[in-house]
């Protein structure tokens, strides 16, 4: 996601700390290269214009030009700017009192409602609300079967209805049921077009009346750039559209569909969607999106998702075993297992500040092998119960049998033995170091985290 436009960005914040003294001239050159950028990344040129014309205003202030870290305050002005681009509106849902609470998705076909539909209930799952879901689109051919598939695979309670039945009603109908059973939210994915038509608007019109709906989300397939926006905007003018969910992200390396959306269209991006998986789908935040750009990370959402991948109580737990060197191999690979529930490594490169996905920028010329991972899970899964807990009697014959057992090879499998040894030997240092600290009153310190191989 914006890995053009992001590198485009970085190459002319390096090239302006090259300078020795910012000039006017300078910040016109550094403007020049950050409107072709964002032109580059499908940005509405309209959009661009603006954006630069308030960086050239701010950035040629005598205030900053004579500051002694200019290149510091381009890249303030830049990050501000681009915030202030991609809104400051609410994320996720809105708070309602409605019971249950309805939402509409809307859209053109094949932008992903459908999938966006059941990922929603799945967040919503896990804020602990206890969402239906029921499809509307009574024309496309397995719509409704489709939806209850990917709802059941989530664990997604669907309303099931006759086909033949009004749409209106099938809408009403979910709302009874969840209202009945206690369900809190009501998500309707309703039936989209290849292009937008007076019969397909009337239909979300009559859906909106009956039901009245706390949120319209407007799904946009945000590989389509500036083509979702326009079909967003003639949503809006018709139906007055609360939020957009721009869906396959992680297939736009551009994105400009995002940092035109609020300009162009005037609502906000509420969710994106990321990925094919079931948790791809996250509240937008633009404050974090705009710091990953620039190459500074997102500490945020990184300690978000290891929240969600690891338990208190294992938290907990480790930190014990750490604490007293009784780390073992099954203890490697629990976290291992936390890591990759996280996600795949090379999104969550992206949350670390100064790294990025190309590899001379990862340290000791590294990759970010997603491989490695596996294979490192594979051959602590073909080790016996008491070989995970007690490392020292793995021998010649037994690391012969681990590498057949997990198709590696013996080399491959005393080299993670080493890593393993010398990660013991590096947290007893560290855990010497807080007992010490301790003893003389200061402050408590213990690792936070596990490293784990990169290829």
């Amino acid at each position: 996601m914006f890995a053009s436009l992001s590198e485009r960005l970085q190459e002319v914040f390096a090239s302006i700390g090259r300078e020795s003294r910012l000039t006017p001239e300078a910040v016109e050159t550094a403007l020049r290269e950050i409107r072709m950028a964002l032109l580059e990344a499908d940005v509405n040129f309209k959009v661009v214009k603006a954006f630069v014309d308030r960086v050239r205003d701010r950035a040629v202030d005598r205030e900053v030009l004579d500051s002694l870290t200019p290149t510091q305050q381009v890249v303030a002005i830049v990050r501000d700017e681009l915030r202030a681009l991609l809104g400051d509106g609410p994320t996720g849902l809105s708070v309602s009192s409605q019971r249950p609470q309805v939402v509409l998705l809307l859209g053109l076909q094949g932008a992903g409602k459908t999938t966006t539909t059941v990922k929603l209930a799945h967040w919503l799952k896990q804020q602990g609300r206890h969402p239906i879901v029921v499809s509307t689109d009574v024309r496309r051919p397995a719509a409704i079967e489709q939806l209850s598939v990917l709802a059941s695979d989530a664990g997604v309670r669907v309303h099931e209805s006759s086909a033949d039945t009004a749409v209106v009603a099938r809408a009403e109908g979910a709302v009874t049921t969840g209202r009945e059973m206690g369900f809190d939210v009501v998500l309707v994915d309703t039936a989209g077009r290849l292009h937008i038509d007076d019969d397909l608007m009337a239909e979300l019109e009559a859906i909106k009346s009956s039901l009245a709906p706390s949120d319209l989300l407007y799904v946009a397939d945000a590989m389509t750039g500036q083509d979702a926006i326009k079909s967003a905007g003639e949503f809006n003018r018709r139906l007055d559209i609360s939020g957009v969910v721009l869906s396959k992200m992680d297939g736009d390396a551009r994105g400009g569909a995002a940092l035109s959306v609020v300009s162009v269209v005037g609502v906000p991006v509420t969710f994106i969607g990321d990925g094919e998986r079931i948790e791809d789908l996250q509240p937008f935040h633009p404050d974090r999106l705009v710091s990953r750009m620039l190459g500074m990370g997102d500490v945020l959402s990184l300690v978000e998702k290891a929240e969600q991948a690891v338990s208190q109580e294992d938290a907990a737990r480790l930190e014990k075993r750490i604490r007293r060197n009784q780390l073992t191999l099954q203890d490697m690979r629990d976290q291992l297992a936390s890591v990759s529930k996280m996600g795949p490594l090379e999104k969550l490169t992206e949350l670390i500040p100064g790294m990025n996905q190309t590899a001379s920028q990862l340290p000791d010329g590294a990759e970010v092998n997603p491989r490695a991972l596996k294979q490192t899970m594979a051959i602590i899964d073909s080790m016996t119960r008491r070989e995970r807990t007690h490392h020292q009697i793995i021998d010649g014959s037994r690391r012969r049998r681990i590498a057949r057992g997990s198709g590696t090879t013996v080399q491959e499998v005393n080299r993670l033995l080493k890593q393993f040894m010398d990660m013991r030997k590096m947290l007893r240092a560290v855990g010497g170091v807080s007992r010490s600290r301790r003893k003389k009153g200061g402050r408590r310190r213990l690792p936070t985290g596990m490293r784990f191989p990169m290829g």
